[in-house]
């Protein structure tokens, strides 16, 4: 099929346009410009995931007549966007001649002091409901209006309502330093990095000691991370930092028992006990294989429980429950699933399991709150503690010079069995899950298991579950990469039962979403970053740099038509880096380490052959543009093998070349680590996220000398330019 276009016969039929007015793509072109018109059984189930009806041509009618009732019955949308410094108005459904009111309260909860001005709608044609000819007006949004999450109310004749107003700025303003240079720093698996003081996995005072010694040893401004979601309380642990439980909350696995301020209330007994469980799980930190997450947490809760039950001061008791006081609800819902998790295992699909029994309202969760108090207690404290270490890490590399700090990680989504969903199913599609469609590299799609959040939920609410998610990743870091940004425009939803490629795209109000990270982010005076890699519609990467979010630009990726394009023609707004996690360490890459394993893991979909010559292709135009570049003398590919570091060295000296804003090098490639972090298309088939960090000949890197390694040194003179 050549056509672009779905025909007009199409566009009318009820299914087509029902579709379309929810946000529910009912065609899209693919990676290679191929076009594809959605099923109508796959508009169905989404539709349905969504929770409108469209099982026959009765529920479609009625669906359509329900939304638009819906829509214009309301006297104004539930959230409103508006722009910092510029003149904004909201549409308001009136009944003919009648006059609306309007007012707004301010985040602080005070009265905006001026009156809003009223004026004409924006000329649609009047929509009856009840017999009554439903127009509409527009309120004047002021251009004074502060930044924050406002409250507007609206009233016309005796009905009033109100709407969740965001006024955002235009862009996130980019640091000072950045306007006319750019910032560097490194990238890092906090749990493959270890000390000798770390119990098996790299944690929270490794990340303190990890950004101060970045600091003061080589000169950078910020560390991105892994992400730091929360994950499940009892072993065994999910590797893959990328399916967290909750993205409202942080992985109490990473805290460091030594370093909370209740250690040094333990009488001898307890201390030794503390000791004694560290001393078991030491050895760990020396295993160069794979990092054993299941090990760490078996004793490392044990020494958590002995702090908790040696209590707290009084002040400390009241800065935990002000805290407790504070995240409310949603730390009830994540404490309340973990207590779950913890005394009747772990969740399943399974319909008697206790996550499909039970909701958050069931007797049977009260009475096991009310029978485990302490437990319940424990979990809360966990995460505060948790909170406590992450923002002591960045309060620490602020306190160094760090301009940045941490640069946070957010998943794209979360466990389909995890706290959020349970809690809250309202806020999250039932009956879809997050992937991708077919492309090159992955003929036939993903599906990553995650369910969508509800773009009509987000609606309806304010948007609260993405504010305070993006609220609280700002508290701990000085900046927020988006992994996947794409999905706040669209996101690729599958139907339970469907395949990848038989899904389609549902949009979301990317404006609101890139507003509030705005928002956060200036309050911050932070910085946001969003994962582009990839097919980017020309669309998005136009308001991704109207909003000011730096894309990514990777080296081995910046290529077109079989050569690679010189990192001066790279876009200024942009993060650069050589690599992924999704790829091996530029040794690896240099000695085709991606190319054994994928035909290892039995991941090609062609000959050993086909791959082998592509790869060896690609080497060599990354070869050619170093040298033609100037960033490598090219007498040293005649002995590659014994030339790799210099090779390594050029790759990076290319990035001091491109005019990206900021600038990131690999803790991997500094330390000559081969193997890949995560190998995609795999779970157990290869250690994903479980391998620490060495050096090329298969030495533990302990971070007690990681910034005394003379190739990291190296690195970093080049990265300081």
């Amino acid at each position: 099929m050549t056509e672009r276009t779905e025909t007009a016969d199409r566009l009318a039929r009820p299914l087509i346009r029902l579709a379309k007015l929810v946000g529910v793509a009912t065609s899209y072109v693919g990676m290679s410009h191929d076009y594809h018109e959605i099923a109508d059984d796959v508009l169905v189930a989404v539709l349905a995931a969504l929770g409108i009806d469209a099982s026959n041509d009765e529920a479609i009618a009625a669906s359509i007549r329900r939304i638009l009732t819906e829509r214009h019955g309301r006297l104004v949308a539930p959230t409103v966007l508006h722009t910092v410094g510029k003149e904004d108005s909201v549409l308001v459904n009136t009944p003919i001649l009648a006059i609306p009111e309007a007012s707004i309260t301010l985040e602080n909860g005070e009265d905006y002091p001026h009156r809003l001005e009223m004026g004409p709608g924006d000329g649609s044609q009047a929509y009856v409901i009840n017999d009554k000819f439903i127009a509409t007006a527009s309120i004047h949004l002021p251009a004074d209006l502060p930044a924050g999450y406002h409250t507007l109310h609206v009233k016309v004749g005796n009905r009033t309502q109100d709407a969740t107003l965001i006024s955002a700025p235009q862009k996130v303003p980019l640091l000072n330093e950045m306007e006319h240079g750019h910032l560097w720093g490194w990238m890092a698996q906090l749990y493959s990095i270890r000390s000798s003081a770390s119990w098996g996995v790299g944690d929270y005072e490794d990340l303190k000691q990890m950004l101060v010694g970045a600091k003061q040893k080589t000169g950078a401004d910020f560390i991105l991370v892994n992400p730091l979601h929360a994950a499940e309380p009892v072993s065994p642990l999910t590797p893959s930092p990328y399916l967290p439980v909750s993205r409202r909350f942080v992985n109490f696995t990473y805290i460091r028992p030594e370093s909370i301020e209740e250690y040094g209330r333990l009488d001898d007994n307890a201390a030794a006990q503390v000791r004694d469980l560290h001393a078991q799980v030491e050895p760990l930190n020396g295993d160069a294989q794979l990092i054993d997450r299941d090990a760490m947490w078996r004793a490392k809760m044990g020494a958590l429980w002995l702090i908790f039950k040696t209590g707290r001061s009084e002040e400390r008791q009241a800065a935990f429950d002000a805290y407790k006081q504070a995240q409310g609800g949603e730390l009830e819902a994540y404490a309340t699933w973990c207590l779950c998790y913890d005394k009747w295992g772990a969740p399943s699909a399974d319909p008697d399991n206790w996550e499909r029994k039970f909701t958050k309202d069931s007797a049977e969760i009260a009475n096991l709150r009310n029978q485990y108090p302490d437990t319940l207690d424990f979990y809360r404290w966990l995460e505060w503690i948790a909170v406590e270490q992450i923002e002591g890490a960045q309060q620490a590399a602020r306190k160094a010079g760090m301009r940045i700090g941490v640069m946070s990680d957010m998943a794209v989504g979360v466990h389909p069995l995890g706290a959020d969903v349970w809690w809250n199913p309202e806020r999250f599609a039932k009956g879809a899950t997050v992937g991708a469609p077919p492309d090159m590299f992955n003929q036939q799609g993903q599906d990553w298991s995650q369910p969508p959040l509800s773009p009509i939920d987000l609606e309806n609410t304010g948007y609260r579950t993405y504010r305070d998610m993006v609220h609280g990743m700002f508290q701990q870091a000085g900046a927020v990469r988006i992994d996947h940004i794409l999905g706040l425009f669209r996101l690729w939803w599958i139907p339970d039962g469907k395949p990848a490629t038989d899904g389609t795209y549902v949009h979301y109000d990317s404006d609101i979403m890139l507003g509030i990270l705005a928002l956060e982010a200036s309050r911050a005076d932070g910085v946001v970053v969003g994962e582009d890699l990839g097919v980017v519609p020309e669309y998005v990467a136009a308001s991704l740099s109207a909003h000011g979010i730096l894309g990514c630009a990777v080296e081995w990726f910046e290529q077109f038509d079989g050569k690679f394009r010189a990192p001066a023609d790279w876009r200024p707004y942009a993060l650069a880096s050589v690599n992924t996690h999704d790829l091996p360490p530029v040794a690896g890459y240099l000695e085709y380490e991606h190319v054994k394993l994928r035909e290892q893991l039995g991941l090609l979909t062609g000959p050993k052959e086909d791959f082998e010559r592509s790869a060896q292709a690609e080497h060599q135009a990354m070869m050619t543009m170093l040298v033609d570049a100037g960033y490598l003398d090219e007498s040293l590919l005649a002995d590659e093998q014994t030339n790799e570091w210099q090779i390594i060295e050029a790759m990076y000296r290319a990035l001091q070349g491109s005019p990206c804003k900021l600038l990131a090098a690999s803790i991997t490639d500094a330390v000559g680590e081969k193997r890949a972090q995560n190998q995609p298309g795999t779970n157990n088939e290869y250690p994903n996220w479980r391998i620490p960090l060495a050096d090329g000949d298969g030495n533990v890197v302990s971070l007690d000398d990681l910034y005394d390694n003379a190739k990291l040194q190296q690195l970093a003179a080049i990265m300081r330019g």
